[in-house]
């Protein structure tokens, strides 16, 4: 076992103090969006003296890994595990699938844009669906509404644009009808200018004021999006998706292809390793609506909750239905002192664990080490069983 250094990552979308208390340092008045857990390229989290864990990895895949996960995925750890602290709404986004992701991957490859560059919508060749289990009360938006239901969150608001999405939506209240809608939004040829959308974000204040809103939750989405981005059409876009409340513990699962965005809150998730996003909108970042709509899912469904599974007395898994990754959370209610460590931790390969609270004593094949709040391990798939003790809580990303 290896303590491990994560990458923070600064957006603009971060807290500035959400991050810092987690991970027990000192806050800077920067917001901290991000820390990473794994071994993705653009940010692997570090080894003591400073080794990446990709090139640790690398250099020593069937001890890292274990002989199944490196064949399996190419000598590569599979998953990214994040704690995630967005202040703000972060971007209206898609993740591609593995087919697409390998082929825009390797386009860009061919077309000489450098991995960093801007300009890039693909920065490795993998999926990425992904699962987050919130730390504090969270909240989102993911999945389009059934086109019926849009249309009654559009009916009676009297701009011109909600009176054109709501026709489109009657007539056609299918997927192909939700596409056209959407596109009409985001599509570079066709998104409304900022007058037209600041008109909806009037007429759901207005609305709201009125108490007439068949949606006061989603008409406050709206006002709150269009003070972060005003004038972006993806602050209207808001209309056509479902909203999400997560409590602590609770989790959501977000395939590939399907539309979403994290507004606020503090939450750990779980990834297949990958960094590529492709956005729509509410957002400084490129934007690149058309590639997106290539991706999207717009059929109509609720939000994928997933249901924590028991494992032992202690832990409890989220099964999310990938074959790159799981999540585990185990809380210990004893003692560091305890000479034999009472409980044996689920799971085996190569794996991470981050300590949520207290502290815990963990011990495998290559020893004993101490994991507090805040702080990251990386068990190699060699380690063999892992036992625990102590009065703490902790999460164990791996490989199913």
């Amino acid at each position: 076992m290896w303590e491990l250094d994560g990458a923070l990552r600064h957006y603009a979308w971060g807290s500035t103090d959400a991050l810092p208390e987690f991970l027990g340092r000192e806050a800077d008045g920067t917001p901290w969006a991000e820390v990473w857990f794994g071994a993705h390229p653009v940010a692997p989290s570090l080894l003591p003296a400073g080794r990446a864990l990709d090139e640790a990895i690398a250099a020593e895949p069937r001890r890292m890994l274990g002989d199944g996960v490196s064949r399996a995925f190419a000598q590569r750890l599979p998953y990214l595990l994040k704690v995630i602290a967005p202040d703000r709404p972060l971007s209206l986004q898609v993740h591609p699938g593995r087919e697409h992701a390998a082929e825009s991957f390797a386009a860009e490859n061919a077309a000489g844009l450098p991995l960093d560059s801007p300009q890039r919508r693909y920065r490795d060749a993998n999926h990425k669906p992904e699962m987050l289990v919130a730390l504090t009360r969270f909240e989102a938006l993911c999945g389009f509404r059934t086109p019926r239901r849009a249309a009654t969150l559009l009916e009676g608001l009297g701009t011109e644009l909600t009176d054109r999405l709501h026709e489109l939506l009657v007539q056609q209240p299918t997927a192909h009808g939700m596409r056209a809608a959407f596109r009409s939004l985001v599509s570079a040829s066709m998104r409304p200018g900022p007058e037209a959308v600041r008109g909806v974000v009037e007429a759901c204040r207005h609305r709201l004021g009125a108490g007439e809103s068949p949606s006061p939750r989603i008409d406050r989405c709206v006002v709150h999006l269009a003070e972060h981005h005003p004038g972006d059409p993806g602050v209207v876009a808001a209309l056509l998706l479902n909203p999400v409340s997560l409590q602590p513990g609770e989790a959501l699962y977000v395939p590939a292809g399907t539309l979403h965005s994290y507004l606020h809150g503090v939450g750990l998730e779980i990834m297949a390793a990958s960094d590529n996003v492709l956005r729509a909108g509410l957002t400084p970042k490129l934007v690149d609506a058309d590639e997106m709509l290539q991706c999207v899912s717009v059929q109509a469904a609720p939000p994928l909750r997933v249901a924590p599974e028991r494992q032992s007395a202690a832990s409890v898994a989220y099964y999310a239905p990938v074959d790159d990754f799981e999540l585990s959370i185990t809380t210990l209610e004893g003692s560091l002192g305890e000479h034999q460590l009472p409980h044996r931790v689920p799971g085996g390969g190569p794996r991470i664990l981050l300590g949520l609270e207290g502290e815990v004593l963990l011990e495998s094949g290559l020893g004993r080490h101490v994991l507090g709040a805040g702080r990251a391990l990386f068990v190699p798939a060699s380690a063999g069983e892992l036992r625990a003790g102590g009065a703490g809580r902790f999460a164990q990303a791996s490989v199913p």
